[in-house]
């Protein structure tokens, strides 16, 4: 279900042998610290899970922990709190599957307004918003990447006697109009010909190879005595790359959520730790970059602290899934502090993923 990224903290995890009693301390320990966001002591430990030990042995265990790398011990502080590594553990060893309740769907469902998003930017604007605020996280989205489609063909269809509508259909099932306003009358016998000769020279290539090339590979194309042809054939060698581009669609596009959501969190009260998270969300190149990045598999991908390249993202965790727009793959998930509720979160990530692909269906 989950991934880790190559040389680090997830291969540590099966390098250092846990015996049973420090793998039960361990998930009592996150579990306490992602509930409370206040360093688990051993007492509270031994109160709420019936370990069948003494606090004593808690504590003994839980030093143990932190000589391997699973706990850390903050200043003036009696308890502990997990590091990356516990995290990883976590996520890798003791997470059991959760469900949404039916008013979380159906929150979900109203947010996302499936009548209402007409268009895929909007339809994913909207479910990063709701992931934040149904997973108090930050809902992060980086929409499909169009520059790879392949153009399965255009129309040229008349609006008016000097206005033209292109329809450009790609094989994922995307499809772009664009009205075009002409000096003079167009024939029907123009447009016919003019349909049938661009999709000759560009049906089959990419969006991204007709940007770089739609100029030379129609030049051939303009005729000496039709004025109507010549416009038309001139706008595409001129405005080719406009044309050829879907605002919102090149993968460099990043949806948001709320930072209001993430910044209310304990983690973020002190000025430090909220402005990197301020300057996170500007860096909207990096995001579109990590996110482009990930590799799920059809699953969900969960890096944690440390595991993040990016060191503007080295305090957060990542949960991602992908959502499909016909052969196009586009992102969806939240960023958060290390301590959070992994559990709940995947499946809220999972459920909109899910959710975003039935809609897009």
């Amino acid at each position: 279900m989950t991934d880790g990224m190559p040389g680090t903290q997830a291969e540590r995890t099966e390098d250092v042998e846990l015996s049973q009693r420090e793998r039960q301390v361990l998930e009592a320990v996150v579990r306490v610290y992602v509930e409370t966001a206040e360093p688990a002591g051993s007492r509270n430990v031994a109160r709420r899970f019936d370990l069948g030990v003494s606090p004593a042995t808690v504590r003994n265990t839980m030093s143990d922990l932190e000589d391997k790398g699973y706990l850390t011990h903050p200043h003036a502080s009696a308890g502990r709190v997990p590091t990356d590594l516990a995290y990883r553990a976590f996520v890798e060893q003791f997470m059991q599957p959760a469900s949404l309740t039916d008013a979380e769907k159906k929150r979900l469902l109203t947010e996302l307004d499936p009548e209402g998003a007409s268009a895929i930017e909007r339809l994913v604007r909207r479910a990063t918003r709701a992931l934040g605020l149904l997973s108090q996280e930050l809902g992060v989205a980086a929409a499909p990447r169009l520059a790879d489609s392949v153009l399965d063909r255009l129309d040229l269809v008349r609006v008016s006697s000097t206005k033209v509508l292109l329809v450009a259909q790609i094989r994922s099932g995307v499809v772009r109009t664009i009205y075009v306003d002409l000096h003079c009358e167009v024939p029907d016998d123009t447009l016919v010909t003019l349909t049938y000769l661009l999709n000759e020279r560009l049906a089959g290539l990419t969006l991204l190879e007709i940007r770089q090339t739609v100029s030379s590979r129609i030049r051939d194309m303009v005729p000496d005595d039709d004025p109507a042809a010549e416009e038309i054939l001139n706008i595409f060698m001129q405005s080719g790359g406009e044309l050829f581009s879907w605002p919102g669609m090149d993968g460099s596009e990043i949806h948001i959520g709320q930072t209001s959501v993430l910044a209310a969190q304990p983690e973020f009260t002190s000025g430090e730790r909220l402005k990197g998270l301020l300057r996170l969300t500007e860096r909207r190149d990096l995001l579109a970059t990590v996110l482009g990045d990930r590799s799920h598999d059809g699953g969900i991908q969960i890096t944690i602290g440390s595991e993040n390249r990016a060191e503007e993202l080295m305090g957060f965790t990542l949960v991602t899934a992908e959502y499909r727009v016909g052969g196009l793959k586009g992102v969806i998930g939240v960023i958060g502090p290390t301590r959070m509720p992994y559990e709940k979160v995947c499946a809220i990530v999972e459920h909109t993923s899910s959710l975003v692909n039935r809609i897009l269906e």
